[in-house]
């Protein structure tokens, strides 16, 4: 079900040259859809998630994922006139929660099945452009295929997992939330839920306030942006460069960042369990000494899961712009297939890093970080996307991507200094006043 989201997003991508054909007009134009869907794929979630926190995870992802369904539908009617750029592709997010000791683990393996979709969707994307062509009967059926099975799916089977409103499962939800299955099965008696205590929708436009997230959602936007702006030009600079490509050969290319994406989550959630263990062990070794007592409050996360992320910072820029140049200079084609390998796994090593910090650092917020987190990189995303190829036309690709990775260094490296002299403080300001 998660790789539904990351699907939607990559399945055009390689039809982006063929797009320019059909509507006869330029990349810079076809770039301005991937601008608006990333503009809504950022803002939607400050809606959803809030909601998801309050009322509930089963409902809110039905709701998307029909939502979803309905809009493919209109896009797959969309006739190739002027009006195609309106219509837009919304859906949902959604954080689960876990344990701080085993919730580097949980981001990497739960993290999986959305990087499928970057590794799927080109190639099928591809596929069926270039076998049925990028019309009704090829991507947006498709889509709405799918999500039409996955809501069916969700709405049958999946439960409530909302700590507020289950607890930890022993608690049954409201008959509305409960699945059919459920229902008709007449499940194992839980204890009856509570009565309601009035429910305080957050606003999740109040954490920007904070300095500490604000630096790390900075910081995270702009890896994140530099990422889409390789993956969202690919198949226009392939086609451009590497001529006898296809749209299937362009979509298979797409496994070499995806495969990286994949390895970069898991591998990355291996190590922060462990630094977290670390940093544990260390701490109450310190409280033992002292004779005073391990405050699990005063934890510092930010030792645990971005130790390492000024290392990953380098590598990624380097990756990225040793793949910019292979572009420029028309090398082999397994060059530039290499180092996309490793701009997927470090890009995605270290978003999931300051992603998991994120929600450490504010407990029972999940839904809400996480869409502030999407709209600032998204929102920088869309604004990547739609001066890329105005940026290759003006100093060429290797230069391109040596301007961003540069981008990368000048901000990263003073944020991460910031986020670390500075976290300490914050994290008690909030422990004495929460939001």
């Amino acid at each position: 079900m998660s790789h539904d989201s990351p699907m939607t997003a990559n399945i055009y991508l390689p039809a982006l040259p063929t797009l320019v054909d059909e509507f006869h007009t330029t990349t810079e134009v076809i770039n301005l859809t991937v601008t608006i869907y990333l503009v809504f794929q950022g803002a939607s979630p400050l809606f959803w998630g809030p909601l998801s926190d309050n009322y509930g995870r089963r409902l809110m992802f039905t709701a998307c994922l029909a939502l979803l369904a309905v809009s493919c539908v209109g896009l797959a009617l969309i006739p190739t006139s002027h009006y195609w750029p309106l219509f837009l592709l919304p859906f949902g997010v959604l954080l689960d929660v876990a344990a701080p000791h085993e919730r580097g683990m949980f981001f990497g393996v739960g993290n999986v099945a959305p990087m499928l979709g970057p590794m799927i969707g080109p190639i099928i994307g591809g596929g069926l452009t270039d076998s049925l062509g990028w019309r009704p009967v090829s991507l947006f059926w498709f889509l709405c295929i799918l999500s039409g099975i996955m809501a069916v799916i969700v709405f049958l089977f999946l439960p409530e997992t909302l700590r507020m409103i289950v607890g930890n499962g022993s608690i049954a939800p409201p008959h509305m939330l409960k699945t059919p299955i459920s229902v008709v099965g007449n499940s194992v008696k839980k204890t009856r839920q509570p009565a309601d205590a009035k429910r305080q929708m957050h606003n999740p436009f109040r954490l920007f306030l904070q300095f500490d997230v604000l630096v790390l959602l900075l910081f995270n936007g702009i890896q994140f942006a530099v990422f889409y702006g390789v993956t969202a030009s690919l198949s226009t600079i392939f086609e451009d460069h590497y001529p006898y490509l296809d749209d299937t050969t362009t979509g298979l290319c797409f496994l070499a960042i995806g495969g990286g994406m994949v390895c970069g989550t898991v591998t990355m959630g291996r190590i922060m369990d462990r630094d977290y263990r670390r940093v544990k062990e260390k701490m109450k070794r310190r409280a033992e000494e002292d004779g005073s007592v391990f405050d699990e409050g005063a934890f510092p996360f930010e030792r645990a899961r971005i130790r390492l992320v000024p290392y990953i910072t380098v590598t990624y820029t380097a990756s990225a712009v040793a793949y910019g140049w292979c572009i420029d200079k028309n090398v082999n084609l397994s060059a530039p297939l290499i180092f996309l390998f490793f701009v997927g796994m470090f890009s995605t090593s270290m978003m999931s890093s300051i992603s998991t910090l994120l929600v450490d650092l504010l407990p029972g917020q999940g839904s809400s970080i996480t869409a502030c987190n999407n709209f600032v990189r998204c929102s920088l995303g869309a604004v990547m996307v739609s001066v890329i190829q105005l940026m290759f036309d003006a100093i060429g690709v290797g230069f391109t991507f040596l301007v961003l990775g540069s981008l990368c260094i000048v901000f990263g490296v003073p944020c991460f200094w910031v986020v670390m002299q500075m976290m300490p403080v914050y994290r008690r300001k909030r422990r004495e006043h929460p939001l």
